[in-house]
């Protein structure tokens, strides 16, 4: 069948013939043969920029432009090899920075297949879930509340309503039904089809069997242009910050080269020779590693997020997770383990409930009314374990009961009904749902002997106590309710249905708390963090599990109910929020956390919210980080966030936030270091320029252009990944409109260790000079008696500047506490990128022909000695200056 073709308008019977299959659906042979025939069900991957255009990008960003400039400049004044020498360097340097962005890019796309969209089929004639890649024409699927729609189907029974806005761009959700499926007028689009379910659409509501007639690329999904950008990526803050940073770095490289200019021609220079100067102050000024490595710690930060148990969809994310100051968490799942089991069951008397009949009552509710499947074990735990408590209470596995209609649970009434067959020409409306929703709704009770009684205000309020005693001790809570009513021949109206009801008693649910948590919150706490618990939960229970994770101080945390909430307008609420008063928000809806999220932006926190169900998008989405759960979240929750957790676990958003800490400190260590060594790059030029070239030039460009290329990069990569500083999560979260540049980093990379190392490498220069008698002015050209000794005075200079790099590179890897503390060795790939720049520099030095292309010549055994304590000059001071601060901090 062709996508969009009349297979899925034709008439139900037609399409089972085309397809040949029957509504019990498929065998495991058959599927696989015809998966074989069809190929998986998943659209044409999107492909990104072709690989011309991303190379075309990487030569044109600010700092390249500044490569091109100086290679110009090198051409126009006759200097052909500096000239090709620059722009072998911006190839090089492309095609690396090419590289790293397209294995970051594949390491992003990997994590896709930790999460892959899942579906209920019919398969072997039992419940299968399975891969939606694995779906095949023919197959009957299962489609739920929040079930995300993977391939066309045709319905079978059920009605359910879908959002379409994936296709048609309305918002709307659209009612399909099995009961349409001989219209009057056969409709000419898909969309319009009233049985048809569309690829790339989501269940709202209801739920119905479906057959599937096209997959992957057939559908009209596979149809349709563009389909395969569905999210679009947003440069982070980091992005943008280092992208001003690049142009900052690009105009002050170009001021200072055009500043030189005259002043070097007013020193006394030839106008060829200052302009060769000017390239060096360029070429001197250009970060050439900045971008892959930004690149690099954010990737490094996506996959060891993703060892932990965090799927994070885009590389910009993990910055933004270091400055979250506000968690909105879930609790059941996120707090606790997720694995109810029963605790206790109660009579509408408030007694443990013994009677048979009373236990069998409430078992028939249980194990009617839901949507769970205990042999498949599909379906939302919470609703599992009812079913295993239904087990417990009456002895068998709960039956399954035809439903005339189902009332599914709805967030706001907080209550889930279904319609069975009772006997006798009646039916009998099962309701399930929070206590204080079924007490509202319940007229009398049922009593232990059997029999129906009044339900008084005596009663009422003894209820209500023993509630609130079980909801205090953690217990979740969940009442049961009947009712009869005459067959209605239809379904009728919700309100009509849940009223007047049968209270038979509640059963009490366990969830313990997940050992990581405490921990985590005693973490998020240390840094600076606020955690509020949103939950639809009742308050009693969600603030018992709070307070025994430590949220809200040491005591049982404020609680605001949704119904106190609607009364709260926004400054009230605000006021609450912006006291840093951790706030259990019991019985929330969905727009209650979007309201929450909003608030706490609007005052400028960065927000990290967690969600499961379908209605928690919009949350999910206006948050600054949508956390979504990976094993009991729905495909519409994990759509619309940023980050997914495989473990479902609270303790892994503060791994990430952690994660995004590291992450924005290693970039900063990165641009510390850099910036720090362009200083004794440029001071040689100055003081040549200065004194009229009475002091020769003590570095070659050629010399700079191998100590940025063949030295400075992999120790700057291996900056990018450092383990966490200690003391990274006691820090406060910074503040979303920090720079990345601030002047005390500004002061430690040009003050401290910039200045220090230029004066190490002006005395190692000119101490090679004058131990050779040479004066300020005397000649040190070719042909002059002092010739090798200034070709020795430029090679201390350029191994001088090597050598200050590794001290600068060990001093870089702490901010403020002593490298002493972390251990000088721990940091394996700095190490070997230490090892590896020495090499380099060694061939550089001693290699003959390495020694004619960069003007070296071999080092005395004394100068060596003297180059070695560099390293240690250079990292005490900076560790002097940092004791300092902290003394004073």
């Amino acid at each position: 069948m062709m996508a969009g073709g009349p297979g899925l308008l034709q008439p139900l019977p037609d399409v089972l013939a085309d397809l040949g299959v029957t509504p019990a659906g498929l065998t495991s042979d058959q599927a696989a043969e015809r998966l074989a025939r069809f190929g998986p069900n998943e659209l044409t991957a999107h492909r990104g920029p072709s690989f011309l255009s991303a190379l075309v990008r990487q030569l044109v960003h600010p700092l390249a432009l500044l490569l091109w400039l100086a290679a110009g400049l090198a051409l126009a004044t006759g200097t052909v090899v500096l000239g090709v020498a620059i722009l072998l360097v911006i190839a090089l340097n492309a095609a690396f920075a090419l590289a790293q962005e397209r294995h970051a890019e594949h390491a992003v796309a990997a994590l896709s297949a930790y999460l892959p969209p899942h579906a209920v089929v019919l398969r072997d004639g039992g419940r299968a879930g399975i891969e939606a890649r694995e779906i095949v024409p023919g197959d009957v699927v299962l489609v739920e509340e929040g079930d995300a729609i993977c391939a066309d189907a045709k319905l079978l029974s059920g009605a359910v309503e879908v959002d379409l806005s994936a296709v048609t761009g309305e918002s709307v959700p659209i009612v399909r039904s099995a009961a349409c499926a001989a219209p009057v007028e056969v409709p000419t689009r898909l969309v319009d089809a009233s049985d048809v379910l569309l690829s790339g659409t989501t269940c709202t509501s209801g739920e119905a069997v479906a057959v599937v007639v096209e997959t992957g690329m057939a559908t009209e999904l596979g149809r349709i242009a563009g389909l395969s950008g569905r999210t679009t990526q947003e440069p982070s803050p980091l992005e943008l910050q280092v992208r001003r940073v690049a142009w900052l770095i690009a105009a002050v490289a170009v001021g200072v080269g055009l500043a030189f200019l005259p002043l070097g021609v007013v020193s006394g220079l030839s106008l060829a020779d200052a302009a060769v100067f000017a390239i060096g102050l360029l070429v001197a000024n250009v970060p050439e590693g900045l971008l892959p490595t930004i690149t690099l710690a954010l990737a490094v930060g996506v996959a060891d997020l993703a060892r932990r148990g965090g799927l994070v969809k885009r590389l910009s994310a993990v910055e933004t997770l270091g400055s979250t100051d506000v968690i909105c968490t879930d609790k059941t799942g996120t707090l606790t383990q997720n694995r109810m089991q029963l605790h206790s069951s109660w009579d509408a008397t408030a007694r443990h409930s013994t009677e048979p009949a009373v236990r069998a009552a409430l078992a028939r509710v249980l194990g009617s009314c839901t949507t769970a499947d205990l042999a498949s074990g599909i379906g939302d735990p919470t609703e599992l374990a009812l079913l295993r408590a239904a087990e417990r209470l009456d002895g068998i596995e709960p039956p399954v009961e035809r439903r005339e209609a189902t009332y599914h649970f709805d967030p706001r009434l907080r209550l889930m009904s279904v319609i069975v067959p009772n006997g006798g020409g009646a039916d009998l409306i099962l309701t399930k749902g929070a206590p204080e929703a079924v007490l509202d709704r319940s007229r009398s009770v049922l009593l232990p002997d059997g029999t129906t009684g009044p339900l008084t205000p005596e009663a009422r309020h003894r209820l209500e106590r023993r509630l609130g005693d079980l909801a205090g001790r953690g217990l979740r809570l969940i009442a049961c309710a009947w009712r009869d009513i005459p067959p209605p021949g239809g379904q009728p109206e919700r309100a009509e249905v849940e009223r007047d009801l049968v209270l038979l008693g509640f059963v009490a649910l366990s969830d313990p708390i997940r050992d990581a948590v405490p921990d985590a919150v005693a973490h998020a706490h240390a840094a600076g963090i606020t955690v509020h618990v949103i939950t639809g939960d009742n308050g009693a229970t969600a603030a018992a599990i709070a307070a025994s994770a430590g949220i809200g101080g040491g005591g049982r945390p404020h609680v605001v109910t949704g119904s106190e909430l609607d009364g709260y307008d926004d400054e009230r609420l605000g006021a609450l929020l912006d006291s840093r008063t951790e706030v259990v928000f019991a019985r929330s809806s969905p727009e209650d956390k979007l309201r929450i999220a909003t608030r706490l932006q609007a005052s400028g926190h960065v927000v990290a919210m967690t969600g499961d169900g379908v209605n928690d998008a919009p949350a999910l989405r206006k948050a600054d980080i949508g956390v979504a759960m990976g094993r009991s979240g729905t495909d519409v929750a994990r759509e619309a966030a940023t980050m997914v957790l495989t473990d479902d676990n609270f303790a892994t958003i503060i791994s990430a936030v952690e994660s995004g800490r590291r992450v924005y400190d290693n970039v900063r260590k990165f641009i510390l270091y850099i910036f720090a060594h362009a200083v004794p790059e440029i001071v040689p030029f100055l003081l040549f320029a200065l004194s009229g070239g009475a002091i020769p030039l003590g570095l070659t460009v050629v010399q700079i252009l191998m100590i940025d290329l063949g030295t400075e990069t992999l120790p700057a990569l291996a900056l990018g990944r450092e383990a966490a500083e200690p003391g990274l999560m006691a820090r406060p979260p910074r503040s979303r409109r920090e720079g990345i540049i601030t002047g005390r980093m500004l002061v430690r990379a040009w003050g401290v260790l910039g200045l220090t190392s230029a004066v190490l490498v002006v005395l190692g220069f000119l101490g090679v000079l004058w131990s050779a008698g040479w004066q300020p002015g005397d000649p040190v050209g070719a042909g002059s008696p002092l010739h090798e000794t200034y070709l020795r005075a430029t090679t201390m200079t350029f191994a001088g500047i090597v050598a200050c790099q590794v001290g600068t590179a060990l001093a870089a890897r702490t901010d403020r506490v002593s490298l002493l503390r972390i251990g000088p060795l721990t940091n394996r790939l700095l190490l070997a990128g230490i090892a590896f720049e020495l090499a380099v520099t060694a061939i550089a030095i001693y290699l003959p022909s390495a020694q004619t292309v960069l003007g070296t010549r071999p080092l005395h055994a004394a100068e060596l000695a003297v180059l070695a304590g560099f390293p240690f000059v250079v990292w005490g001071v900076d560790e002097l200056y940092r004791l300092v601060l902290r003394r004073r901090g």
